[in-house]
C-alpha cells in the first residue's frame, strides 16, 4: 500500500535517501535547498510516497519560476523500480496540488546521461511512467554547456557584419515582431506547436513574456541588424535561477546561410560572461541541426539530451 503526503519538516531537504550513493544525496539534498531558498517551491509542494512500514519510498515537487503562486512543472520524481503504482500516485498527486494551486498543465524534463542534480537514472523507464501517467514527449532537445566563458580570453569577437540595439533602446514590438516571423518558420517542435494553437503572432507574445520572467537587463536583448538595415538576428540571453543561459536566439529568415546563427551564440555569451557568468548553458531542438552546430562553433559542449514531457490537469 502506498500513501501520498507532503514532507515533514525533518524530510526535507533530503526526501529519500539512497543507500551508498553519497554524491546522489548531496545533489539532491542541495538542490532542494536551493529551491526552497529562491521560492521555486515551498515546503507544502514537496510530497513524498510511503509504503505500509513508514518508510519513504518516492518523492516529487512542484516548482515555478520565482515570484509566481501556480506550479509549472516537477521535479525530483522518484519511485521505486518495481512500483509503476507508486509513481502514478506520486505524478497524479502532485497533478491535483498543482490544479488545486490553478495550474492547468505540468511538464518534466528528462536528461541523459544521469547528472546532478537529479540524477535521472534508467530514462526508458521514467519515460514509460510518465506517459502512463497521461505526459506525452513533446521535445527532444540537445542540453549545452560553455563552462568559464571568456575566462581565457579567447571569446570569439562579435561578427562586425553586425550592429545590435538593445530592449532598453526599442522596446519590445520590434523583438515580438521578429520572434513572430521566426515561429512561423520554425524547426523547435514545442514552438511549432504553439504556433499551431495560438497563432505565430501570440506564440511570440507568449515566448517573450515567458522568456521576461528569467532574470535579465533590457540591455542584454537585443536585435542584430544587417548591413543592409534589416533585423537579421535575436538575442535574448537571461538568468534561470540555477545558472545562465542563452535563453532564446534566432535567424530571420531572410538572412540564414550567413553563419549568423553562430554570431548571435556568441553574442548572447558575450553579454552573459561582461555579467560575470561562469557557466553559460543553452538548448535546441534536436532537428533544429543549424543551432546545434551553432552552439558547437561557439565553444559549447553537447553535455545531455532532455526529453521534455507534458500533462494537461
Amino acid at each position: 500500500m502506498t500513501f501520498v503526503r507532503p514532507a515533514r519538516p525533518d524530510e526535507l531537504p533530503a526526501l529519500v535517501e539512497h543507500s551508498g550513493d553519497t554524491e546522489r544525496n548531496a545533489a539532491t539534498r542541495a538542490y532542494l535547498t536551493q529551491l526552497l531558498d529562491n521560492a521555486c517551491t515551498r515546503p507544502e509542494w514537496c510530497l513524498v510516497a510511503e509504503d505500509g512500514d513508514g518508510r519513504l519510498t518516492g518523492s516529487v515537487v512542484l516548482w515555478t519560476i520565482p515570484g509566481h503562486e501556480v506550479p509549472l512543472a516537477v521535479v525530483l520524481f522518484e519511485a521505486p523500480a518495481d512500483s509503476p503504482e507508486t509513481a502514478t500516485a506520486l505524478l497524479d498527486a502532485a497533478a491535483a496540488k498543482a490544479r488545486e494551486l490553478g495550474a492547468t498543465d505540468l511538464e518534466h524534463v528528462v536528461d541523459s546521461p544521469a547528472q546532478a542534480p537529479q540524477f535521472q537514472r534508467d530514462p526508458e523507464r521514467r519515460g514509460e511512467l510518465l506517459r502512463n501517467a497521461g505526459y506525452e514527449a513533446v521535445r527532444d532537445g540537445r542540453r549545452f554547456s560553455l563552462p568559464n566563458p571568456g575566462g581565457s580570453g579567447d571569446l570569439p569577437a562579435d561578427d562586425p557584419r553586425l550592429t545590435f540595439r538593445s530592449l532598453a533602446e526599442l522596446g519590445p514590438e520590434p523583438f515580438v515582431a521578429v520572434l513572430a516571423e521566426l515561429l512561423a518558420d520554425t524547426a523547435d517542435a514545442r514552438l511549432a506547436a504553439d504556433v499551431r494553437q495560438h497563432g505565430a503572432r501570440r506564440a511570440a507574445e507568449l515566448l517573450f513574456e515567458e522568456t521576461a520572467e528569467l532574470k535579465h537587463e533590457p540591455e542584454w536583448w537585443e536585435l542584430g541588424y544587417d548591413a543592409d538595415g534589416t533585423v537579421a538576428v535575436i538575442s535574448l540571453p537571461a538568468e534561470n535561477p540555477s545558472v545562465p543561459v542563452i535563453g532564446f536566439v534566432g535567424v530571420a529568415p531572410a538572412h540564414r546561410g550567413k553563419g549568423y546563427a553562430t554570431s548571435v551564440v556568441v553574442r548572447g555569451t558575450r553579454v552573459l560572461a561582461a555579467a560575470g557568468a561562469t557557466e553559460i548553458r543553452g538548448d535546441c531542438d534536436a532537428a533544429n541541426v543549424a543551432m546545434a552546430k551553432a552552439f558547437e562553433r561557439a565553444g559549447y559542449v553537447n553535455f545531455a539530451d532532455r526529453l521534455e514531457f507534458a500533462r494537461t490537469l
